[in-house]
């Protein structure tokens, strides 16, 4: 009997404002071609796409991100097939940006999911025909604006369009000792008197037995308690929903959008993170696609199937924005009708300070799983080296890395696995695992 065949990429962020440079379109075939190569072609669209036709939103990503529609043409020719719409900028042009996103990608006939007009929406995959199997993809946020949460739909209120999110709890250990310290220094200072008022009016439910909160802050003389975990509801509704997909789909996969750490080193996934991605897996997903850090982070393997806790980014065109809101001149001190460019320049001090400035944010891969009836049997990944050193039309745009630059990506991702217990090597121009 012929083994069913599939093979996925999938990317990083692509924070894409920009046109492609001419120069660039006569570079570009090498990634193109690769990613014309698999049968799933998965990236993360980390932009809104209309025509600044709304307002800026009161919040952002940090950034107001917006792509011109008629840009959207040279991102869809590199032959992606999915577009994930579930992260923290989802929302920076309020609710016309998220849902003119939707349009944009429906009229295109994109397959995309992450962001929807109620949570039901959000939630669920796009689901496609992929090498004659049926193929679902999930988007999530877990570093959104709570204000960017789509929800559900009442008898009487009609349901909110957003995102697609996993929340998660944070709990801070500390001594007795250390509480008593923290329990002084808010009785002088009144900073529990607003918490303690909205338990006795009923606006907060009482604090859990063995638990501190200090401010906004949650502690714990618990032994063993993670510092963050899951919000149980959403990793329920979240890994059921994967359950089912798989159900009707030969393929599950996942993209996951985190900007958290574990409070040791940047590049490290929070432990909610790690528990997430595992929990999806155990449910019936064939890879877990990360990004939202800038960064890579280290890849696992976990019962046979890969989790890129990272993938960085795989276009990032932070400065070429071409509008911004009042908000981010007023945060910034910049005159509120300087052009984008030079409001950029002053968040940046000259382009002294911001992601724009680290090489690490520019690295990234492009992997290439392959498998046979719902088995994994290759995994390689091409290196990816984001312009970095010119600060023109080409900066952000992936080329193919080769040589010294290839090899420090290689280096990168080392390090970065070897906590999960993988160990990769360059062969033939590719990362593989050992």
């Amino acid at each position: 009997m012929t083994k069913k065949h599939l093979s996925v990429t999938g990317t990083g962020d692509s924070l894409f404002t920009a046109r492609f440079p001419e120069e660039y379109r006569t570079g570009l075939g090498p990634v193109r071609d690769f990613i014309g190569s698999c049968d799933v072609r998965i990236t993360n669209l980390e932009t809104n796409l209309s025509d600044f036709g709304s307002f800026g939103n009161a919040y952002s990503g940090g950034t107001w991100i917006n792509t011109p529609v008629a840009y959207a043409q040279d991102l869809f020719d590199l032959g992606f097939n999915y577009f994930g719409t579930a992260n923290n900028h989802v929302m920076d042009y309020s609710y016309y940006g998220l849902l003119s996103t939707i349009d944009v990608l429906e009229k295109a006939g994109k397959a995309h999911s992450g962001s929807g007009r109620s949570l039901e929406d959000a939630s669920k995959p796009a689901v496609f025909e992929a090498n004659g199997q049926k193929i679902a993809v999930f988007a999530v946020d877990c570093s959104f604006n709570d204000a960017s949460r789509a929800g559900r739909a009442t008898h009487h209120i009609p349901a909110r369009p957003g995102v697609n999110f996993l929340r998660h709890d944070t709990v801070y250990s500390i001594t007795k000792e250390e509480e008593a310290v923290l329990r002084q220094i808010a009785d002088r200072n009144g900073i529990n008197l607003v918490r303690k008022m909205s338990i006795n009016t009923g606006f907060l439910t009482p604090d859990p037995e063995g638990f501190y909160f200090h401010g906004t802050q949650k502690y714990t003389t618990k032994k063993d308690v993670p510092v963050t975990s899951c919000n149980k509801k959403d990793k329920e509704r979240l890994t059921a929903a994967v359950k089912e997909a798989k159900k009707s789909c030969d393929y599950v996969f996942l993209l996951v959008h985190c900007h958290d750490n574990d409070g040791k080193l940047a590049e490290n996934p929070p432990e909610y993170l790690k528990e997430f991605a595992r929990s999806c897996i155990d449910a019936g997903c064939s890879a877990i696609f990360g990004g939202g850090c800038h960064s890579l982070r280290g890849i696992e393997f976990y019962k046979g199937f890969p989790i890129f806790y990272s993938l960085g980014d795989f276009i990032y065109q932070g400065l070429t924005v071409d509008y911004l809101p009042a908000d981010f001149m007023e945060k910034y001190d910049a005159d509120i009708f300087c052009t984008a460019k030079e409001a950029l320049n002053v968040r940046s001090r000259g382009g002294k300070v911001g992601l724009s400035c680290h090489l690490k944010n520019f690295q990234t891969v492009l992997p290439k799983l392959e498998y046979e009836d719902g088995k994994l049997v290759s995994c390689s990944m091409l290196p990816l080296q984001l312009v970095f050193e010119r600060k023109d039309a080409m900066n952000g745009l992936p080329l193919k890395a080769e040589g010294t630059e290839a090899d420090a990506i290689l280096k990168i991702l080392q390090t970065l696995s070897a906590q999960f217990g993988t160990k990769l090597k360059m062969k033939d121009g590719m990362i593989v695992p050992e």
